[in-house]
C-alpha cells in the first residue's frame, strides 16, 4: 500500500505536467507503457515530465541530479493529499536529516524564524517550493555545493532506497580465501557489495532473515576489527576499518535482522507513518476541540442565566471560603512556624555531625602522617643496621690479616730465637773452633739482620693493618651510634621496632702487638709456648 501510494504521487506529478488546459484529462498519445518496470527509473520519467514544465533552474546551487532527489524526497514526506504539499513538520525533519549529513549543526532558532514566516503566508510547501529552499542554501551557508550534494545524496539513500548504511570494508572470498575492499551497501533484508562506490559493479548480496546472526570475531591473520553474518547457506567474515565502525556496522546489521523478526517496515518509513498518525489525531482533536466549543458556546448562553442566579449564592459561598480560608491560613502558619523549628534543629545536628567528621578527617590525617613518618624511620633503621653489618665483616676481615701477620710474626721470632740458641751453644764450643764460629757468627749476625729488617717490616705491615682495624673500629662505632639513635626515635615512636644489637665485649688488651690482638685464652697458650721453647735450649745444654 505504501508503494501505491509513492507510485501515485509521482503520477500525480506526470499528470498535472501533461494537463495542459487544466481539464483532469491527458490524452492517450502522452502515454507511454513500460516493460521491466522499475521503481527508480518511473520516478525519473514522471521527473522529466512534470520539471520541464515546472523546475525553474535560476539561481540554484544544485543539479538536476539533486533536484531529482530532493523532489523524490518531497514524494516520500508529503501528505496523500492532492495537490501534493509538504506540511512544516516533515520540512524540519527533512532539513534536519540534510544539516546532519552535511556534517553541519541545526540552527533552531533560524528555522523558527522561517516557520513564522511561512506561517504567514501559507502552511505548506509544494515539491519545487522545497527545491528552491535547498538549492538555493537558505539552510546550508558556509557549505559548498559538493558538501551540500552530498548531503542530499545520502538522505536520498537513507529515505528513498532504504539504505541504513554504506562505506569501504574488507571481505574474505569463499573459494580463494583472500581479503578484498568492497563498497557495502545495507538495506532492510540485504547487504549488498560492490566494486567501488559508483555502484557500477555489484559483486553480490547477501540475504537477511530472521534467522541470520552478526557477532565480533577476534583478530587473525593479520586483520583486525573482525566479525562476521551468518545465513542459512554460508557465512561472510567482513574486516571493518577500525573498531568504532566495527560496532556501527555490527548494529545497524542487527538491527535489519530484528527489523524482519518483528516484521516491521524500516524505521524511516515507521517513523513518517507515526508522524502522519499523530497528525491525523491531532487534526480531529482540533476538529472535535471546535466541535465542542461550538457546543460549550452554546450550553454557556444558556448558562449564563443561571451563572446569574447562582451569583448570589456564590457571593454567600465566598464569604464562607474566605472565613475558611482565614482558618486555613491561621493553620498553615502554625505548620511553617514548626517546620522552621525542626529546619534549625536539622540544621544544628548537620552542622554537629560536619564539626565531627571534620576532627575524624584530622586525626586520621595525623595518624597517617605517623604512619609516614614511622615507615621512613623504619628505612632509615634499616640502611644504618645494613651498615653495621658492613663494618662489622671489614673488621672481621682486618682481624684475619692482623692474625695472618701476628702468626707470619711469631714464626720469624721463632727462628731469631733458634738462632740466638745456636749462637750460644756456638760460644760454649771448643777454644779452637772459635774463629771458625766468629765467620759462621758473623754470617749468621748478617741473617740476623736480614732477619731483623724482615721483622721491622712485618712490624710496619702490622700497625698498617692495626690503623685499619681502628678505621674499622670507629667505623662500627659510628654504625652502633647511629643504631641506638634510631632506636631511640622509633621507641619514641609507638615502640613499634626493636633493634638488633651487637653483643657486649669483655675487656680489651693491650699487648707489644697492639690492643685486642689475642683473647685471654690465646695469649695464655702462646705465652705457655714461648716458655717452652726457652727452656728446651736450656735442658739441651
Amino acid at each position: 500500500m505504501a508503494l501505491r501510494d509513492e507510485l501515485l504521487k509521482s503520477i500525480w506529478h506526470a499528470f498535472t505536467a501533461l494537463d495542459v488546459d487544466k481539464s483532469g484529462k491527458v490524452s492517450k498519445s502522452q502515454l507511454k507503457v513500460q516493460d521491466n518496470f522499475n521503481r527508480q527509473d518511473f520516478n525519473r520519467m514522471c521527473w522529466t515530465l512534470c520539471a520541464r514544465k515546472n523546475l525553474n533552474r535560476t539561481h540554484l546551487l544544485i543539479s538536476d541530479e539533486d533536484a531529482f532527489k530532493i523532489w523524490c524526497i518531497f514524494n516520500f514526506l508529503s501528505e496523500d493529499k492532492y495537490p501534493l504539499a509538504i506540511v512544516t513538520e516533515e520540512i524540519e525533519y527533512f532539513l534536519r536529516k540534510l544539516t546532519e549529513a552535511m556534517g553541519g549543526s541545526w540552527v533552531e532558532e533560524r528555522f523558527e524564524d522561517y516557520k513564522l514566516e511561512l506561517c504567514t503566508k501559507q502552511q505548506c510547501l509544494s515539491a519545487w517550493e522545497i527545491i528552491t529552499l535547498v538549492g538555493t542554501g537558505t539552510f546550508s551557508k558556509g557549505m559548498d555545493r559538493q558538501t551540500l550534494s552530498m548531503g542530499i545524496t545520502e538522505v536520498f539513500h537513507e529515505l528513498i532506497l532504504d539504505v541504513f548504511k554504506q562505506g569501504y570494508m574488507m571481505k574474505k572470498g569463499h573459494k580463494r580465501k583472500n581479503w578484498t575492499e568492497r563498497w557495502f551497501l545495507l538495506k532492510p533484508n540485504s547487504i549488498s557489495y560492490y566494486v567501488s562506490e559508483d555502484l557500477a559493479e555489484k559483486k553480490g548480496d547477501i540475504l537477511l532473515d530472521g534467522n541470520c546472526c552478526v557477532e565480533s570475531l577476534p583478530d587473525k591473520e593479520g586483520k583486525k576489527c573482525l566479525f562476521y553474518v551468518k545465513c542459512s547457506d554460508k557465512s561472510y567474515e567482513i574486516s571493518a576499518s577500525d573498531k568504532k565502525r566495527k560496532q556501527e556496522w555490527i548494529q545497524a546489521i542487527q538491527t535489519c535482522i530484528s527489523l524482519l523478526k518483528l516484521g516491521r517496515p524500516a524505521p524511516h518509513r515507521e517513523s513518517r507513518q507515526k508522524r502522519r498518525e499523530l497528525r491525523q489525531k491531532q487534526q480531529a482533536e482540533q476538529e472535535e476541540l471546535e466541535l465542542r466549543m461550538k457546543e460549550l458556546q452554546t450550553a454557556n448562553e444558556d448558562k449564563q442565566q443561571e451563572l446569574e442566579a447562582m451569583r448570589k449564592k456564590l457571593e454567600e459561598a465566598a464569604a464562607n471560603a474566605a472565613e475558611e480560608e482565614r482558618r486555613l491560613l491561621q493553620t498553615q502558619t502554625e505548620q511553617q512556624d514548626r517546620y522552621r523549628v525542626d529546619l534549625e534543629r536539622e540544621k544544628m545536628v548537620r552542622q554537629e555531625m560536619e564539626e565531627q567528621v571534620a576532627q575524624k578527617s584530622t586525626e586520621l590525617e595525623q595518624y597517617l602522617q605517623r604512619v609516614r613518618e614511622l615507615e621512613d624511620m623504619y628505612h632509615r633503621l634499616e640502611d644504618a643496621l645494613e651498615e653495621e653489618r658492613s663494618a662489622r665483616q671489614d673488621e672481621e676481615t682486618v682481624r684475619r690479616l692482623q692474625a695472618r701477620l701476628l702468626e707470619e710474626e711469631a714464626t720469624k721470632r721463632a727462628e731469631l730465637e733458634q738462632i740466638h740458641l745456636h749462637q750460644q751453644r756456638a760460644i760454649s764450643e771448643t777454644e779452637a773452633e772459635k774463629q771458625e764460629l766468629e765467620k759462621e757468627g758473623t754470617a749468621k749476625e748478617n741473617a740476623l739482620q736480614a732477619a731483623m729488617l724482615q721483622l721491622e717490616q712485618l712490624e710496619s705491615e702490622r700497625q698498617g693493618a692495626l690503623e685499619q682495624y681502628q678505621d674499622v673500629m670507629q667505623k662500627l662505632e659510628d654504625a652502633a651510634n647511629n643504631t641506638r639513635t634510631w632506636k631511640h626515635k622509633v621507641a619514641h615512636h609507638e615502640g613499634l621496632v626493636r633493634l638488633i644489637q651487637p653483643g657486649s665485649k669483655g675487656p680489651q688488651k693491650i699487648t707489644n702487638w697492639g690492643p685486642a690482638a689475642f683473647t685471654d685464652a690465646e695469649l695464655s697458650l702462646r705465652k705457655k709456648d714461648w716458655q717452652e721453647r726457652k727452656n728446651r735450649p736450656a735442658q739441651t745444654q
